[in-house]
């Protein structure tokens, strides 16, 4: 076999490194959108003592909405045109109610239960494409859900606790946000991510402004800056989760994104003196766990059928 016909070592090897680099970036990103996630939560528990869950939520979107203005003007308004207003909808309006719910939950709840706790979206994304996508789930995807929602039950501490306000709210908010993850599945096969980020927050805000007004209060200069921060932090994580999954595959860069538990148990030690619950994190790491196999299971199936179109 001739060179021609071979592979050239020199360019297998840098394929490899670019590879390798490509993943390293990955979990670099990913790690900066869990501890990006953490802070956020950590701010608006601080906050939260001088404003209004559901006005921070409305900063959230207005900040968020000013930053991708420059974006849709350098695209131009036709950008904006889109043949299925419907799904936009229906994204924002469960989008909204995942929001609202969290950031209610997350000022009533210690920082490491929240962080635990979100890990459930994945897997009640799952359940819902199964029933509303008709996507094939097996038996190990199945048995990996329960064993994630059993993770939730360690928790939640039904039957042994009275339930937290807090904890159903956060577990309510996963749900909702589980559905909105379902609805941009379905946006995606047609419109551009730009478009589908830029009518999310023209349907959050307003949705948020209303549900603020009742309890709306002027914010002094340091709850301003602090409302800032939320939005610049949250904007961070939702650019860095994007980088992240743009550079490697989700199983490579998932396991960083259990770094939030960490910063979630650090931050509520350092900022709240939060003492670790260690059920919750045992819960969060049988959660992220389940998460993690359906991720790869995924995975492991597109390949095989990528294989056979082959």
């Amino acid at each position: 076999m001739t060179r021609a016909e071979g592979t050239d070592p020199n360019e297998e090897t840098r394929r490899t490194v670019s590879r390798r680099g490509a993943v390293a970036r990955g979990i670099f990103f990913m790690m900066v959108a869990a501890f990006a996630s953490a802070a956020m939560n950590a701010l608006i528990r601080l906050v939260g003592s001088e404003v209004h869950p559901f006005e921070i939520a409305f900063f959230r979107n207005l900040f968020g909405l000013l930053v991708l203005v420059p974006v849709v003007m350098r695209a131009g308004l036709a950008s904006l045109a889109t043949r299925v207003p419907h799904l936009h909808a229906i994204r924002g309006v469960l989008n909204a109610i995942a929001m609202l719910l969290w950031f209610y939950g997350v000022t009533l709840t210690p920082l490491a239960t929240v962080a635990a706790l979100s890990f459930l979206a994945p897997l009640f994304a799952t359940v819902l494409a199964a029933l509303v996508l008709r996507e094939r789930v097996g038996p190990r995807r199945i048995a990996a859900v329960l064993i994630g929602f059993a993770g939730a039950l360690l928790i939640l501490r039904p039957g042994l606790e009275p339930p937290q306000m807090g904890e159903i709210l956060v577990t309510l908010s996963s749900l909702a946000w589980a559905g909105a993850l379902i609805d941009i599945k379905l946006l995606a096969r047609t419109e551009p991510s730009v478009r589908i980020t830029v009518y999310a927050g023209l349907f959050l805000l307003p949705i948020t402004f209303a549900c603020a007004l009742p309890f709306w209060v002027w914010p002094n200069g340091r709850a301003l800056v602090l409302l800032f921060l939320v939005g610049a932090v949250g904007s961070l994580g939702q650019v860095a989760v994007a980088q992240a999954f743009r550079e490697a595959e989700a199983t490579q860069v998932l396991p960083a994104d259990f770094t939030k538990l960490v910063w979630a148990v650090l931050l509520g030690w350092l900022l709240f003196a939060e003492r670790p619950d260690l059920l919750a994190i045992a819960g969060g790491t049988i959660i992220f766990g389940a998460v993690l196999y359906v991720a790869w299971r995924e995975a492991q199936l597109r390949t095989r059928e990528s294989s056979r179109a082959d």
